[in-house]
Order: C-alpha cells, then structure tokens, then sequence
C-alpha cells in the first residue's frame, strides 16, 4: 500500500515523476544589517557555495544578501510555495517580482530564462525566519521549448478548506496545485503538465491539528502521489508509524486515512500522472537526451536567454516590505 524512506538531513527530496525534486528551504536567519544580509558574522561560510547551515541559516550562493543570483533554466518549471519570508524574483526577460508569507511562484522556464532569487531580509530588530519549498515539474518534450512564463498565486487567492474528524480536530489544506474536494486550485501556467486536464496534478499543503485525522482523498489510478511529514511527531497509517522527516509512496490510489500522533503537524502531498519520458538533467537544465542538453548551453552561452538587464546579479528591490510582480508582459500585479 506504501514504501517509507527517511529523508535526507539537507539537500533535495526525493520526487517521482512529473516531479524532479523538491527542496525544504528553513533558515532561521538572524536580525538584518543595513544591507538586507544577516546581521552576524560570515566567518567559517564558504560564501558563494555555503549550505553548511552553520547556526541554523545558509547563504546559499549569495553575497551579502542570502540566495540564489542569477542562473539560467530549461525544460521544466519550478513551484515555490513560501510559508514564511520574502523572495525578490528578477529575470532575462525583464520582470520582477517580491513575494512570500504566504504566497506562490509558478515559473515556467520552458525554452530558456535566467533569473535571480533573493531573500533580503528587513527585520532590523528580531529574527528573520525563511520557511518555502521549491519543487520542480517536469515538462513533456512538447513543452519543453515553449515561451518562458510566471505566475503569482499571492497567498488569499490559494484556496484553504478546513475539515474536522468526529473529535471536532481540524485539518487545514492548502490547494497550491490541484482539485481537494470539489474545490480547485488557481489555474496554473497555460503550458504546464498541470494544465493537462487529465495530469491530476496536485500540490496541498496540510496542517493537522494534535490528535487529528484525516483522509487522504483517492487519486486517479494513473498517477504517482508522496507524502512528506514536514514537522511534528509523526502520523500513523494502517497503524504503522511515520516519523517526521520522513516520506510515504503510496502504491495505492485508494482513500486513506492519516492519524496525527502528536501536536500540530505539517504534510506535503505531490500527487500526479507520470509524463514518461526520458530525463536527462544537467546542472539547470531538464531535457530528453544528451544533445538537448548541448544545444541548451550552446543557446545560453550565445543568447543568455535574453541577456541579463540588471547591474546586479542577485537584485534586490528595496527595503520597503510591499508584495508585487512585474509580469514577463509588463503588466503589475499586486495583491489585494
């Protein structure tokens, strides 16, 4: 009915396709500085490359502000779904974007884009806390080439529903990707595998209350579903425990039901009909051979997707706090 896997102590997570992986991304970064970077000494990181979580927060590849500068993709999407946090998005196709608490960013990159992540961080006085995940989807070969594209899901578009087991306990998921009872997600990018109307696509993010139960509603027989035990104590399936940090692949597409068997606890549920068809990935690029994957650096290296439009390669936009994006169209979208 399911495998169990302990998950890595850092890195990506194991995936099945559509998904390529996903990665948990929980810095418990410190007050900022004047510049948006931690307000703490770098001594000891490996700045540029440091993912050494050395006092609980990474700077990743960036200087002085935490993130990822610019580098390129192709061939597939990327989904960030931020719990806490700011990102500051800027990319080759001239859009830009800040959002978090809360919110969504589903970017395809399709036939090529560079783009820079950031987390500037604006709390002077307390903490900084950065809690996302960023899960990548594979494209089927037809889509792999089509116009790069980003969309915002800001955080009180994203449906919620609230479900409560006989003991009045309640769940809470968040429709990130796919249908949860009757209730849809927001439409996903045009060329995505979870435009596909029979992909059953689904991203829900769960919050179980203490002693909760719930039940994991039957999928497709054709798809592929994981669920990961993000925080808590652990859940109970057919009365076999899964500790936290651990993942669930069901070989079932049937009903089942989740026993909670702690205090509040967070699940993540990639569920999806596989593409089936050969990956090949290299660095950021997902094609389906070998050649694919030459001809996407010898494009990058002539093109830079576009070419990079900013004086810096890890931008960031300000130390005002406001949410917006500026669509690879121009056109401004802001949250309500």
């Amino acid at each position: 009915m399911f495998k169990i896997a302990a998950l890595p102590q850092s890195g990506p997570w194991p995936t099945v396709d559509p998904f390529l992986f996903c990665v948990h991304h929980n810095d418990q970064y410190p007050a900022a500085n004047e510049d948006m970077g931690p307000n703490a000494s770098l001594t000891g990181r490996d700045i540029g490359q440091d993912f050494s979580n050395k006092d609980g927060w990474n700077m990743y590849h960036g200087s002085p502000i935490p993130g990822f500068p610019r580098h390129p993709h192709r061939g597939f999407e990327t989904l960030t779904v931020v719990k806490r946090g700011l990102i500051d998005h800027s990319d080759s196709l001239g859009a830009r974007a800040r959002y978090g608490d809360g919110d969504a960013q589903w970017l395809t990159a399709g036939d090529g884009i560079v783009h820079a992540e950031m987390f500037p961080l604006l709390n002077r006085d307390s903490g900084n806390p950065m809690d996302f995940f960023q899960i990548w989807i594979n494209l089927p070969a037809s889509k792999k080439r089509v116009d790069p594209h980003f969309t915002m899901f800001w955080d009180m578009q994203i449906p919620r529903i609230e479900v409560q087991d006989e003991n009045a306990n309640t769940s809470k998921i968040k429709i990130v990707a796919g249908t949860y009872m009757d209730h849809e997600a927001l439409q996903p990018p045009p060329n995505s595998w979870a435009a596909e109307p029979d992909s059953d696509l689904a991203v829900w993010v769960i919050q179980m209350d203490a002693q909760a139960e719930w039940k994991l509603p039957a999928a497709a027989a054709t798809s592929l579903r994981s669920l990961y035990v993000v925080k808590g104590k652990g859940v109970s399936i057919d009365e076999q425990t899964i500790p936290v940090k651990h993942r669930i692949e069901f070989t079932t597409t049937d009903e089942v039901l989740i026993r909670n068997l702690g205090e509040e606890t967070e699940l993540l549920l990639l569920q999806g009909k596989p593409i089936r068809e050969p990956v090949v990935q290299y660095g950021p690029f997902v094609m389906n051979t070998r050649q694919e994957i030459q001809d996407a650096f010898d494009d990058y290296s002539k093109t830079e997707f576009g070419g990079w439009r900013w004086t810096d390669g890890g931008p960031v936009h300000g130390r005002n706090s406001k949410k917006f994006a500026q669509l690879i169209d121009g056109t401004l979208d802001e949250p309500e």
